[in-house]
């Protein structure tokens, strides 16, 4: 079965069109981040075995405010190609072929530390960031001035 076109992203990788996706729904205990984010990838044109990649993170839409990245094509491109290093063959039909990346290896892969996200009631700020990182945020109370406290800047 195909994975659904919608929501999924093309990238070329080493001459090969590939389809690849994070799942919309996530399940509760993904949700809750309990099990690491993950995303799937095939071949566009006469898929085979799926590529199944695990992040060191959780999903953006945990509950929990545990860490998360963007998964740019970057990304995607040199996990598809260590799959392949691996031995997955995306051409052949057969079990889901898993890839754990690490916290090295992503580093490794996207030529950078992470810049890893957490998720904040509307938005995401930077791990180690604070409320003035969130640029649709009204800050309700000065810490620096005393007397503030519950008045409206």
């Amino acid at each position: 079965m195909a994975m659904p076109k919608k929501g999924s992203r093309l990238i070329t990788v080493d001459d090969t069109v590939y389809r690849w996706r994070v799942s919309r729904r996530p399940t509760y205990s993904r949700d809750k981040g309990w099990t690491p984010l993950t995303f799937a990838v095939e071949r566009a044109e006469q898929p085979g075995s799926v590529l199944v990649v695990s992040l060191p993170c959780a999903r953006p839409d945990n509950w929990d405010g545990k860490r998360t990245i963007v998964i740019r094509p970057v990304l995607a491109g040199r996990c598809i190609r260590r799959a392949v290093e691996q031995g997955w063959d995306s051409r052949k039909p057969g079990s889901t072929f898993t890839l754990t990346v690490s916290e090295g290896e992503l580093t490794d892969f996207l030529g950078e530390p992470p810049q890893y996200l957490i998720p904040f009631l509307w938005g995401m700020i930077p791990e180690g960031g604070g409320i003035e990182d969130l640029p649709r945020c009204t800050q309700i109370w000065s810490r620096d001035e005393p007397g503030t406290r519950g008045q409206i800047s």
